[in-house]
Parts: C-alpha cells; structure tokens; sequence
C-alpha cells in the first residue's frame, strides 16, 4: 500500500536571495542568476528528502504566493484589501484602480524552470480566483463593472490552470487560505459561500479527467509564525469546502487542537472520488517532528479516511511570504524528510493489517 505525500509550496529563500529581492539590490540578469540557483538547489534538497513530488519551493514568486501574478500591474494601488494575522501585523493586497484585470504572469514560467533540474513530478501551485476577486474595490471602478472584472478573472485563471496543466504538472493546487478567514470576516457564511459559489464557477471549466488533477489547498495562514484565522471551527468550512469541483484537498491539520473532530468532520463530508491529503507537519512550529509522530498521525487519520483515499502533507508552506526568515532552510527540509519517512511507516504498517 503506497500513501501519496505531496509538499505544499513554498521553502523559505536563500539569505542572500531574500536580501536582494525584498530590499531592490539586484536586478536583471544578476536576480535572475540567484532566482535559478535558489530553484536548483531547492529542487536538488527535495529529491534528496525522497520526497516523491516536489516543488519549486516558490522562490521565483514575486514578493508572496498570493499576488505573485499581479506584482507590478500598472492599474494598481498597494493600499488594499488587509489581511490581520494573530501577531498582530498585517499584509495587504493590491488594490484595482481601472480595468482590464489582466495577470501580469502565469505560474507555468516557473514550473518550465524547475523541470529543467528534475525527472520527478512536479506540483504548482496557483492563487484562487476568490483570492484575487479582493482585490475589486467595494465601491465599484468607473466604466469597469464587477461583473466584467470576475469574467476577466475567471479567464486568466482558466488560462493559468490550463497553461500548468499542459506543461505536464502532476498537480495544479489552488490555493484556498481565505477560505477559513471568509468565516471570521463575515460569520453569516454569505462571502464563503460566494468564494465556493466563483472558485466552481472556474473549476467547471475542466473536464472530471482534469479536475483529478486538481486540488484546494485549505489552512488558517501561516506567516512569521502566526496564523490569520486558526480560531476558525474547521466545521464552518469544511463542509463547503468539499462542494469544490476538484479531486484532491490539501487540509492543515498538525496544527489543530483537536485534530480527530476535524477527522469526524472530514469523513462525514468528503466524496469517495476526492483525495484527502491531511497535514502532518505543522510548519510555524519549530520543532521538527519525528518520522514516528508522523507515523501516529497518518494512522490516526487512517480511522477516518479509508486509505484509498488519503494522502499526507504539510500544513501549509513555510514561507508563502518571501520576507518570512522565520524558518531556515534547513528545518524546512529535515520536516519534509519527517513526513516522507512517516509516511512510509504507516503504510506499511496499514498494508500489513490488511
């Protein structure tokens, strides 16, 4: 029996790499040379982790794994919609002044790159088109209505999807943090129903045989250690969340308190043709997790979530925003080892009591 194991995204950036992109001191050709080193050696620690599927750890990604595709867009303003973390800062997307809404860049630019240093599949991850419908200003844009903006989004989502797809990713994963933080923004359930109601609007566009390659990625943030909506019951998103028309789900779930009510959760909700990939490496927390806690995890799971149908992960990535030294590099990947080599015991272990 093989349990499928998949890393998020993001690894924390080499020093010198975060130092020139964050405060402007390379550019060009010279910021080019350290963005492909970076990915070169993060592609080569992965696969030195046996980790099956892998990433480019997101180190190409301008400035966060959330705007990344509209970094720079002339028709912007920095001063938009906020995101408060438990911490106390705050990080803030970029605010639409006119129309078109167009990506500045598509996701496959950095899988074509990762490719070139590995023989092993490769996921890319991508922002959610509810993630980016924030950026719209409440009060409406002149000559650009709402209605044209999400039609706008939706293509360029589609067009991003389909673009990873095609470059050969193993998986396309949407990334669906805001999800959790719909719930405390507004408690009545209405905003994480309209995400659910665009994020299916895009995922109908592909087939079933494309959706199985598709998954969401859920978690309550993670930024300098901190969390934006961890006080968030899983119970008023979970059953929502698996009304997506997509065949894999990423959940945090090391980090949770009571991690066998989410369990209970999940199994009441999710679909014998999803794929549940349960977190079991919490990446804020700094100690590495043994191979063995991860072993516990996966078999605990395994009490919900036929087999058939799980998978493990990490919670979420480790440093989804690139001035985010919380972590080294080190730790990130001595966890992603962990959670290989558990989940490898446990599957052997589950295959031998069946």
């Amino acid at each position: 029996m093989m349990i499928p194991t998949e890393p998020i995204g993001s690894i924390p950036r080499p020093p010198e790499l975060s130092a020139a992109a964050n405060q402007d001191t390379a550019a060009g050709a010279q910021l080019d040379a350290m963005y492909e080193a970076a990915v070169r050696d993060t592609v080569a620690r992965f696969e030195a982790t046996g980790s099956p599927v892998i990433t480019d750890g997101e180190q190409r990604k301008y400035h966060n794994f959330w705007t990344y595709c509209v970094h720079g867009a002339p028709n912007t303003a920095p001063d938009g919609f906020q995101i408060p973390f438990a911490a106390g800062h705050m990080r803030r997307m970029p605010r639409l002044t006119s129309g078109p809404f167009r990506y500045q860049r598509y996701a496959d630019e950095y899988l074509v790159m990762a490719q070139r240093f590995t023989t092993l599949p490769i996921k890319q991850a991508v922002i959610s088109p509810s993630a980016l419908s924030l950026m719209y200003p409440t009060e409406g844009l002149p000559d650009y209505p709402r209605e044209q903006f999400l039609t706008d989004l939706l293509a360029e989502h589609e067009r991003e999807v389909r673009r990873c797809l095609d470059q050969g990713a193993s998986k396309v994963q949407i990334d669906f943090t805001e999800g959790r933080l719909a719930m405390r923004l507004d408690p009545s359930g209405r905003l994480l129903n309209s995400f659910i109601e665009l994020n299916n609007l895009a995922l109908s566009r592909f087939s079933p045989r494309e959706q199985a390659r598709i998954g969401v990625h859920t978690c309550p943030g993670g930024d300098r250690d901190s969390t934006h909506s961890a006080d968030v019951d899983y119970a008023e998103l979970l059953p929502s969340l698996f009304e997506l028309k997509a065949g894999n789900f990423y959940i945090a779930l090391a980090g949770e308190r009571d991690p066998v009510r989410v369990l209970q959760i999940i199994a009441q909700y999710a679909k014998p043709w999803q794929r549940i990939f349960v977190g079991v490496i919490n990446p804020i927390d700094p100690r590495i997790e043994t191979a063995q806690e991860v072993c516990e995890r996966v078999l605990q799971a395994a009490r919900y979530i036929p087999p058939a149908q799980l998978g493990t992960t990490d919670d979420c990535g480790f440093s989804p925003f690139c001035d985010d030294d919380s972590t080294t590099r080190e730790t990130a990947f001595a966890k992603i080892r962990a959670r290989v080599e558990g989940t490898a015991m446990a599957a052997r272990i589950l295959e031998q009591a069946s």
